[in-house]
């Protein structure tokens, strides 16, 4: 009740303009804080040099950011501009052999950048996991896939792997374990389809093929193999109307995205400010809800800018990727936050739908969630924080669904059947804001620490109590509203769309 209920325009326009002054004023308290930490000693290494001529310097905490920006930035270049040069050569000359032609480059640039040995390693698991498919027991495809993951998470075994992979540079490690985690849940996803196959198996060439697709190897995202074989057995290649165009935008909002944040970090220190705990304590309350939610934005671009290079690419090649994942600002609730697309449908599809069915019977969400978290906490690599990253999200995943059953009880259903919509739609925005703010501090956590994550929740929740904690509960109040008159749009051109596709 209340997803499409409308409210007065004056209404909305009052919850803009709250948030927006608040998006303001705690992004002052946070310049200033970035102004006058920036010659820190305790900052030193989070911070370097940047644009002398503004006076600034720039936050370089982000090993991943940084990483792709220098060292490995012009092998980016290099590989995924060869890829797209190959890949139209293909599609003009042999389009029903492209997919063999993807596979013959991808397994030659993963060669080049990692050597023989570690391509035996890769190759010698997806061999192992071939042979499990052919026995077509999805049981046993769960076994061997989780163990094989397990081998490069848990240690010694992932240690003993990598040290079978001679020579040193940078990004060894990151590629190692990209490549080879992504592949182990490729694999999984290819022996469990093929099991559902009624006649025959899939040949271990349509696995290669599968998993050396070179924009995916590394750093994924993970697209199911149904998809992906689907997509890639298609003869005849056509284009959608302006979707050559759509492409471009996309590529250009990418590259406007990558400036946008190399500009932000030159006046916004929100990766380092964090680790200084006596430092951050000092700023207001403001500051410190604007420094948790700002980590959690710029995660989430950090994951669009490249999920959304890679699914460029991939679109180029006619393909259909997983998207990049939903905006941190426009989630309240649990069962949509995550912040890649690829792992998390591959987790639904195999775990988390096969187990939970509609995921309207507590028991049996309580059992898909924690059986999808446990797989979570593998795929990260088991350790302590991940654990209680797990286990709150989890929870927080779970304890939506008892909300919603509790408030679908006789005497609460009957209480909201008597309200109009747009005051039912209020109430539920209330229970929004708290959420949302569940879903900040329990996903701080993996983003910076425990002890950060500890701060901000006491100061927020105990020593800001009430004035700072029913301000800003108050202020999110108002974003949630906005959020969901974003829904009710979608929701209402939706309806028209199926409704003319009813007439036509």
């Amino acid at each position: 009740m209340g997803v499409k209920a409308m409210l007065p325009s004056y209404e909305l326009g009052f919850y803009a303009l709250v948030v927006t002054c608040a998006v303001l004023y705690s992004g002052s308290g946070i310049f200033e804080a970035s102004r006058d930490s920036m010659n820190r000693k305790a900052f030193r290494d989070g911070i370097k040099p940047g644009w002398h001529y503004f006076g600034r310097k720039m936050d370089v905490a982000d090993f991943e950011w940084v990483m792709w920006f220098t060292s490995f930035r012009n092998v980016i270049i290099f590989a995924l501009s060869g890829h797209v040069l190959f890949g139209k050569l293909c599609s003009m000359t042999v389009p029903q052999h492209r997919a063999v032609m993807y596979m013959i480059y991808g397994l030659l640039a993963v060669l080049g950048s990692m050597g023989l040995l570690y391509l035996m390693i890769i190759l010698s698991h997806c061999l192992l996991l071939y042979s499990v498919a052919l026995a077509k027991q999805k049981w046993l495809c769960y076994v061997a896939g989780l163990c094989c993951l397990a081998s490069f998470k848990v240690e010694p075994f992932g240690s003993w792997q990598s040290g079978f992979v001679t020579g040193a540079f940078d990004l060894q490690d990151v590629l190692f374990y990209g490549g080879c985690t992504f592949t182990i849940m490729r694999c999984m996803s290819f022996a469990l389809e093929s099991s559902e196959k009624e006649e025959g198996i899939y040949s271990i060439f349509d696995l290669l093929k599968y998993n050396f697709y070179l924009p995916f190897f590394f750093f994924g995202p993970v697209m199911t193999f149904d998809r992906f074989h689907a997509q890639v057995s298609t003869r005849e290649l056509r284009r959608k109307d302006d979707e050559m165009r759509s492409i471009r935008v996309s590529a250009l909002l990418h590259v406007g995205a990558i400036v946008a944040v190399d500009i932000f970090f030159h006046f916004f220190y929100i990766l380092t400010l964090p680790s200084d705990l006596k430092f951050v304590n000092r700023l207001s309350d403001w500051s410190l809800a604007g420094l948790a939610y700002s980590n959690l934005v710029y995660d989430w671009v950090k994951a669009a800018v490249m999920f959304g290079v890679i699914n460029t690419i991939a679109r180029l090649d006619h393909l259909d990727p997983p998207q990049p994942p939903k905006c941190i600002t426009m989630l309240y609730i649990f069962a949509e936050t995550h912040f890649d697309r690829g792992i998390n449908d591959w987790l639904c599809k195999y775990v988390y739908d096969r187990i939970g069915e509609n995921h309207d019977s507590i028991l049996k969400e309580l059992v898909a969630s924690s059986t999808t978290f446990a797989i979570t906490t593998l795929w990260l690599g088991p350790c302590q924080l991940v654990y209680i990253w797990s286990l709150v999200n989890c929870f927080g995943l779970n304890f939506e669904l008892w909300v919603q059953k509790f408030f679908q009880l006789g005497p609460f259903a009957k209480l909201e059947a008597k309200l109009s919509g747009a005051m039912s739609r209020r109430i539920r925005a209330a229970f929004g804001a708290v959420n949302f703010w569940a879903i900040v501090l329990y996903n701080i956590l993996a983003l910076n620490s425990l002890e950060f994550a500890l701060l901000v929740t006491k100061r927020l929740l105990v020593m800001g109590f009430p004035v700072s904690t029913l301000s800003i509960w108050f202020i999110t109040y108002c974003g949630v509203q906005l959020i969901k008159e974003r829904e009710r749009i979608l929701a209402v051109e939706e309806e028209e769309k199926a409704d003319k596709a009813k007439v036509e």
